[in-house]
């Protein structure tokens, strides 16, 4: 058939490609098995939740053509951005690698936080020096961005600081978390 207005014919026949159980829609579990990253690897389950959340404009936990179509975008632009930072061209990107994206994003994050996000997200592997997948750089750069908006609600000063309950900050981290 051909695709609705609005959506890419690419796209659309991708979409009938994904939706295995021909609902329709576009599961999480679908998702995941659509997309991989540069090492082959698939997208991670927390990554293809997020996303898919993202672009569920009926809060079902699946998309439509149009969601995918969004998501195809949105996926593009990241890799393009991933691309970018990649400076070794080594398919993932590294602490240094990391550190410089913070940077030029505006972010001014320690080298030990980013040493945490590496701990936390990098696949585990027996390499000394972890990197993360397109997947995960996806993951910390759009919950990065969620939390940073949370914080500037309370920092109305832009000082870098901000008072706030214990409360407070768990109803943030709990409402930022998409």
């Amino acid at each position: 058939g051909n695709a609705p207005p609005g959506v890419d014919p690419e796209a659309f026949s991708w979409f009938q490609t994904v939706d295995t159980d021909h609902s329709g829609f576009i599961s999480v579990k679908e998702l995941k098995q659509a997309l991989v990253n540069n090492n082959w690897s698939s997208f991670n389950d927390e990554t293809c939740l997020l996303m898919i959340n993202m672009f569920d404009k009926t809060r079902s936990g699946r998309i439509d053509v149009y969601g995918f179509s969004a998501l195809l975008r949105f996926i593009q632009q990241w890799r393009s951005l991933f691309q970018q930072y990649d400076r070794d061209q080594s398919g993932s990107i590294s602490f240094t690698e990391l550190q410089q994206a913070f940077s030029q994003m505006g972010y001014s994050l320690s080298p030990q936080f980013s040493q945490l996000l590496l701990a936390r997200y990098a696949q585990h592997s027996p390499n000394p020096n972890p990197s993360i997948q397109l997947d995960r750089f996806i993951h910390i750069c759009m919950q990065l961005q969620s939390l940073t908006d949370a914080f500037r609600e309370k920092d109305a000063a832009m000082a870098g600081n901000a008072r706030l309950s214990y409360e407070d900050f768990l109803t943030m981290v709990v409402t930022r978390m998409l």
